[in-house]
């Protein structure tokens, strides 16, 4: 197999690259999530004060649906706040994400990565250097480019949790 960040042909050679490589990280995010049992899914370490990794799923689909409609320079939809949000509860920590079956999770997220191909399809590399705003408050500023770079690097920080997750919990089984 030969591995390689490649966009698709419809795509913007730079735009392609960023794309490919949050294509990339979903596709990975599947394959360490695969056969997790519902338990396993809701597990939260050995002390019950870590994020499940349905919390991480759940966290990182709404991060990355809060950037596609980033680029698309759109307010995110009340419906899709209500589904998929808060970013933080009232805690400052990621919401609670029970019995829900991996699943609907990934398959949830597969529409979110379905979206931000659409977006990518429409962008150029020019766009790239469009800023918006991001964070709690939208107090940060970044373009378009970083955007979609942190959206598989992000994806790739909570997979390290996930893994660690897994590791705990075939231990204590």
């Amino acid at each position: 197999m030969l591995y390689d960040l490649k966009g698709e042909d419809n795509m913007s050679p730079m735009v392609g690259v960023l794309y490919s490589a949050v294509k990339e990280n979903s596709e990975r995010l599947q394959r360490i999530t695969e056969g997790m049992s519902q338990e396993e899914i809701d597990y939260k370490g050995y002390n019950g004060t870590f994020n499940s990794t349905a919390q991480l799923l759940r966290h990182i689909l709404y991060v990355d649906l809060n950037w596609v409609y980033r680029i698309k320079g759109e307010p995110l939809p009340q419906t899709s706040i209500e589904q998929f949000g808060p970013m933080i509860d009232e805690h400052n920590k990621l919401p609670m994400v029970n019995e829900i079956p991996r699943n609907l999770l990934t398959s949830q997220y597969e529409d979110v990565l379905q979206m931000i191909k659409d977006s990518c399809n429409q962008l150029t590399d020019d766009d790239l250097d469009r800023v918006v705003l991001f964070g709690h408050e939208n107090e940060k500023q970044a373009t378009i480019r970083w955007g979609l770079w942190h959206m598989a690097d992000h994806s790739r920080y909570h997979q390290a949790h996930i893994n660690q997750l897994r590791k705990w919990y075939s231990q204590q089984s």
